[in-house]
Protein backbone atom coordinates (compact mmCIF):
# COMPACT_ATOMS: atom_id res chain seq x y z
CA UNK A 1 0.00 0.00 0.00
CA UNK A 2 2.77 2.49 0.63
CA UNK A 3 4.44 1.83 -2.64
CA UNK A 4 1.44 2.47 -4.24
CA UNK A 5 0.83 6.04 -2.19
CA UNK A 6 4.13 6.67 -3.15
CA UNK A 7 4.29 6.46 -6.87
CA UNK A 8 0.38 8.34 -6.86
CA UNK A 9 2.43 11.22 -5.30
CA UNK A 10 5.11 11.15 -7.89
CA UNK A 11 3.29 10.74 -10.53
CA UNK A 12 0.90 13.82 -9.12
CA UNK A 13 3.89 15.87 -8.98
CA UNK A 14 5.30 14.85 -11.72
CA UNK A 15 2.12 16.05 -13.42
CA UNK A 16 2.43 19.76 -11.90
CA UNK A 17 5.74 20.13 -12.83
CA UNK A 18 4.66 19.10 -16.46
CA UNK A 19 2.12 21.98 -16.38
CA UNK A 20 3.90 24.47 -14.70
CA UNK A 21 6.03 24.55 -18.33
CA UNK A 22 4.01 23.95 -21.55
CA UNK A 23 5.36 24.87 -25.24
CA UNK A 24 3.32 27.20 -26.98
CA UNK A 25 3.88 28.83 -30.17
CA UNK A 26 5.08 32.16 -30.57
CA UNK A 27 1.58 33.50 -31.98
CA UNK A 28 0.45 32.53 -28.59
CA UNK A 29 2.86 35.17 -26.52
CA UNK A 30 0.92 38.39 -25.60
CA UNK A 31 1.28 41.29 -27.73
CA UNK A 32 3.61 43.37 -25.63
CA UNK A 33 5.76 39.78 -25.51
CA UNK A 34 5.75 39.91 -29.33
CA UNK A 35 6.84 43.55 -29.80
CA UNK A 36 9.31 43.26 -27.70
CA UNK A 37 11.09 40.41 -29.47
CA UNK A 38 10.64 41.95 -32.48
CA UNK A 39 12.05 44.94 -31.61
CA UNK A 40 14.89 43.79 -29.55
CA UNK A 41 16.11 40.35 -30.89
CA UNK A 42 14.72 40.51 -34.28
CA UNK A 43 18.13 38.81 -35.77
CA UNK A 44 18.23 35.83 -33.20
CA UNK A 45 16.18 32.70 -34.17
CA UNK A 46 13.99 31.18 -31.52
CA UNK A 47 14.44 28.20 -30.00
CA UNK A 48 11.76 27.51 -27.71
CA UNK A 49 8.72 29.67 -26.18
CA UNK A 50 7.18 27.65 -23.32
CA UNK A 51 4.16 29.18 -20.54
CA UNK A 52 5.56 28.68 -17.54
CA UNK A 53 4.25 28.91 -14.12
CA UNK A 54 7.02 30.14 -11.97
CA UNK A 55 6.67 30.60 -7.84
CA UNK A 56 3.10 30.55 -8.30
CA UNK A 57 3.04 33.11 -10.74
CA UNK A 58 2.00 32.79 -14.43
CA UNK A 59 4.46 34.10 -17.52
CA UNK A 60 6.69 33.21 -20.62
CA UNK A 61 9.80 32.09 -21.20
CA UNK A 62 11.52 32.01 -24.36
CA UNK A 63 15.03 30.52 -25.17
CA UNK A 64 16.81 32.11 -28.25
CA UNK A 65 19.28 29.98 -30.42
CA UNK A 66 22.21 31.83 -28.69
CA UNK A 67 21.66 30.72 -25.24
CA UNK A 68 20.11 34.49 -24.70
CA UNK A 69 16.84 33.55 -22.25
CA UNK A 70 13.77 36.30 -21.85
CA UNK A 71 10.71 35.92 -19.42
CA UNK A 72 7.66 37.90 -19.73
CA UNK A 73 5.21 38.26 -16.55
CA UNK A 74 1.51 37.48 -17.98
CA UNK A 75 0.59 40.86 -19.16
CA UNK A 76 3.47 40.49 -22.10
CA UNK A 77 6.00 42.80 -20.20
CA UNK A 78 9.57 41.82 -20.20
CA UNK A 79 10.60 40.35 -16.86
CA UNK A 80 14.21 39.25 -17.31
CA UNK A 81 16.77 38.66 -20.02
CA UNK A 82 19.84 36.77 -19.12
CA UNK A 83 22.23 36.34 -21.72
CA UNK A 84 24.46 34.16 -19.88
CA UNK A 85 28.33 34.98 -20.16
CA UNK A 86 27.58 36.94 -23.43
CA UNK A 87 26.16 40.93 -23.07
CA UNK A 88 22.60 41.26 -24.04
CA UNK A 89 20.76 44.46 -26.38
CA UNK A 90 20.41 47.47 -23.52
CA UNK A 91 17.65 49.83 -25.55
CA UNK A 92 15.07 48.53 -23.03
CA UNK A 93 17.51 48.86 -20.23
CA UNK A 94 16.58 52.16 -17.97
CA UNK A 95 19.11 55.24 -18.80
CA UNK A 96 19.48 55.64 -15.24
CA UNK A 97 20.92 52.28 -15.08
CA UNK A 98 23.28 52.55 -18.31
CA UNK A 99 24.71 55.80 -16.96
CA UNK A 100 25.83 54.21 -14.09
CA UNK A 101 27.54 51.27 -15.60
CA UNK A 102 29.11 53.16 -17.98
CA UNK A 103 30.78 55.71 -15.34
CA UNK A 104 31.31 53.46 -12.61
CA UNK A 105 32.07 50.43 -15.16
CA UNK A 106 33.06 51.79 -18.65
CA UNK A 107 34.90 48.73 -20.06
CA UNK A 108 31.90 46.21 -18.77
CA UNK A 109 28.83 45.48 -20.59
CA UNK A 110 25.02 44.23 -18.89
CA UNK A 111 24.73 40.56 -19.53
CA UNK A 112 21.75 40.63 -17.28
CA UNK A 113 19.04 42.35 -16.15
CA UNK A 114 16.23 41.04 -13.86
CA UNK A 115 13.06 42.90 -12.28
CA UNK A 116 12.02 41.51 -9.38
CA UNK A 117 8.80 42.73 -7.33
CA UNK A 118 11.35 45.21 -5.16
CA UNK A 119 14.13 45.90 -7.13
CA UNK A 120 16.19 45.47 -10.15
CA UNK A 121 19.21 43.32 -10.39
CA UNK A 122 21.62 43.55 -13.31
CA UNK A 123 25.07 41.61 -13.97
CA UNK A 124 28.04 42.71 -15.68
CA UNK A 125 30.66 40.64 -17.87
CA UNK A 126 33.13 40.97 -15.60
CA UNK A 127 30.39 39.43 -12.69
CA UNK A 128 30.04 42.47 -11.16
CA UNK A 129 26.37 42.12 -9.50
CA UNK A 130 24.66 45.37 -9.53
CA UNK A 131 21.16 46.18 -7.30
CA UNK A 132 19.05 49.34 -8.32
CA UNK A 133 15.63 50.43 -6.93
CA UNK A 134 12.96 50.15 -9.72
CA UNK A 135 13.16 53.85 -10.36
CA UNK A 136 17.23 52.86 -11.07
CA UNK A 137 19.21 54.81 -8.27
CA UNK A 138 21.76 52.14 -7.26
CA UNK A 139 21.58 49.79 -4.39
CA UNK A 140 24.64 47.48 -4.05
CA UNK A 141 27.60 47.46 -6.58
CA UNK A 142 29.32 43.83 -5.50
CA UNK A 143 31.96 41.36 -7.07
CA UNK A 144 30.25 38.27 -7.38
CA UNK A 145 32.35 35.28 -5.16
Amino acid sequence: MKKIIIIAVLLLGFAISANAQKKIEIAELPKPARDFLNKHFRNSEIDVVKKDAEHGEKGYEVKLKDGTEIEFWKDGSYREVDGGKKPIPTAFIPESVKDYVAKNHPNEKITHIDYGHKDLDVDLTNNIDLEFTKEGKILKDKKDK
